[in-house]
């Protein structure tokens, strides 16, 4: 068998099928990520034509030829789904010719590009001063070391499995979210609203004793994320201090990015955020998780980015975040519906921990392949 090196552009072919007709709409349009994912686009489609977008059938591939600021890594996506997505003319699409196809596996060329000696290499072949770019030929010039198609497969099919116990994991949290969803807006309609600083209580706890050293920031998926700021020992003393229970809020960019990063520090360690997040500690006639779902619902983050401000950076006033309302059960509602979101989380955790594996293990993958041919 043994290994058979080629360059991609031997291998692969631009597509240029546009959505001239306007079949796909709106609702059909993706982004691609660094992580070599499809995402909702974040763009203002209100006055853009759809027509020139690129429509990318299933076992096609997308790239961003922008690699400036892109966390070092190329933003690429694959659609491995059963249907077809548009995704904008600034990219580039392409797909495994029809003569290459007894040759290379379109799902093991995904495999090779989510390395992250791939993306290494993107980095370091990328073009450009202010901006810059890797463009179709810079593609076509990366070289590839190829098993046999039968020996691809094998390793994509390991590939496949773990995907698909991922997505499970994905799909049954989703099912949870809406659950608890449908019950939030059903207690909207049926219980009293007051304002959330009816419940919750500003703290300015700092880190005067230079206890914590590691830094914490929020996201939009409302749990906490190791910082890469990089702050002197000494301004760590300014920093705030969350406890059990307390709630940490970002008010900045809410405008710009469309809702309000919040957490809840579930675990008994004090979390150390930035001075300029809000912290508060939830009254005791009202479980903080409920605080929590509530502040997550889709509704409460377009409220947000409505009454964020016109600045710069786009914030939220804390007098403004508090004059939001909550509707608030029972404590026996809240109960059961704190349960489902634990639940919920750890289906959130374990679908991150897959997701982070199929990460790794593409190129345990890749290697093991060329080992196997090799050995041959």
């Amino acid at each position: 068998m043994g290994l058979h090196k080629y360059r991609l552009g031997e291998l692969i072919e631009q597509v240029f099928r546009q959505n001239t007709k306007l079949d796909y709409g709106v609702d059909d349009v993706r982004g691609v990520s660094n992580t070599k994912g499809m995402i909702a686009t974040k763009a203002d489609m209100s006055s853009r034509s759809l027509a020139p977008f690129y429509i990318i059938e299933p076992g096609e591939f997308v790239f961003n030829r922008r690699t400036t600021r892109n966390g070092e890594r190329l933003g690429m996506a694959f659609n491995d789904t059963d249907r077809a997505y548009i995704f904008t003319n600034d990219y580039v699409a392409f797909r495994v010719r029809e003569s290459a196809r007894g040759i290379l596996s379109a799902e093991y060329l995904y495999m090779f590009f989510c390395r992250d000696e791939f993306d290494r290499y993107v980095r370091v072949h990328s073009w450009g001063s202010a901006t810059e770019f890797f463009n179709w030929d810079d593609m076509c010039a990366v070289e590839i070391e190829l098993p046999p198609l039968d020996v691809q497969q094998k390793y994509v099919a390991v590939y496949r499995a773990i995907f698909a116990n991922q997505q499970s994991y994905e799909r049954g949290r989703e099912d949870l979210k809406t659950v608890i969803d449908a019950t939030l807006d059903s207690i909207k309609k049926e219980e009293h609203v007051a304002s959330l600083r009816t419940y919750l209580t500003d703290i300015d706890r700092r880190n005067s004793s230079g206890r914590l050293k590691k830094i914490y920031g929020v996201n939009l998926k409302k749990t906490f994320m190791p910082s890469v700021a990089k702050v002197a020992e000494k301004s760590l003393l300014s920093y705030k201090v969350v406890q059990h229970g307390e709630l940490a809020c970002n008010p900045m960019h809410t405008g710009r990015d469309g809702g309000l990063p919040v957490a809840l520090n579930f675990s008994d360690e004090d979390v150390l955020v930035s001075p300029a997040y809000f912290v508060f500690r939830v009254d005791d006639s009202i479980l903080s998780e409920y605080v929590l779902m509530w502040l997550s619902r889709e509704q409460v983050d377009r409220k947000i980015a409505f009454f964020s401000d016109g600045t710069v950076r786009g914030g939220i006033a804390e007098d403004t975040l508090l004059n939001l309302g909550i509707a608030v059960p029972s404590q026996e509602k809240q109960r059961a519906l704190a349960n489902l979101y634990s639940v919920y989380r750890k289906r959130q955790q374990l679908a991150e921990r897959l997701k982070s594996q199929l990460a790794h293990l593409c190129p345990i993958l890749i290697r093991g392949a060329m080992d196997e041919a090799a050995r041959a």
